[in-house]
């Protein structure tokens, strides 16, 4: 997962590649606002071909040429892991056992209104890093989905509340699941001690995880 800004132009992307398993990048590119990000342009990229979403001022293209009107606040698939950061790391949303976030979601079928709740606070164990405190925020199933694949994520406050695990689901089945091994800064390794909390980011030069 790379979080790039220039001036007041950001990209997201994430990448995964699992041998001959699996492939695919989600790429989402905008600005960035004092309000949090304003995605412009959003990507599926699979070996199977790319599925696009435009995002205009007042309105969405969806990838089948469809229009439909711009909720305020709107993300997609890969803005919504920082713009969810920066929301905890500045007090916007609260990452606390308990709370709920709202978040409406542009995907290349549609756009539709997520409800995430922070489930419980635990202790992962991390690859790199060691012991960190993190709390699981988990998506409430829609009404009527737009396809079965969702993402659950561990925010950890004392890493500039970034996700430090990602766990995506197709259907009931666990289908696939990234754990942090360490996060850079301008491209170098940042180690960052657990317990110890830095300085909460805004929408800023951010890491690589």
């Amino acid at each position: 997962m790379q979080w790039q800004r220039q001036q007041d132009r950001y990209q997201v992307r994430v990448d995964v590649d699992v041998a001959v398993l699996l492939s695919f990048a989600l790429v989402s590119q905008g600005s960035v606002t004092p309000q949090g990000l304003v995605p412009q342009a959003f990507q599926e990229e699979r070996p199977g071909g790319v599925r696009a979403v435009e995002l205009g001022e007042d309105s969405i293209r969806l990838n089948d040429g469809r229009t439909v009107p711009r909720p305020a606040g709107v993300q997609d698939t890969a803005s919504q892991f920082a713009e969810l950061s920066h929301r905890f790391a500045t007090g916007q949303d609260a990452l606390e056992v308990g709370h709920s976030v709202q978040l409406w979601l542009a995907r290349p079928g549609g756009v539709d209104l997520w409800v995430y709740d922070v489930t419980e606070k635990v202790v992962l164990q991390t690859p790199e890093l060691g012991p960190v405190e993190a709390y699981h925020v988990a998506p409430r199933p829609l009404d009527k989905p737009r396809g079965d694949i969702t993402a659950e994520m561990w925010f950890a406050p004392s890493l500039q509340y970034l996700p430090v695990k990602v766990r995506m689901r197709k259907g009931d089945e666990a289908w696939l699941e990234l754990t942090v091994r360490q996060i850079e800064q301008g491209g170098e390794p940042t180690p960052v001690p657990p317990g110890v909390q830095p300085e909460a980011p805004g929408p800023a030069p951010g890491p690589k995880i």
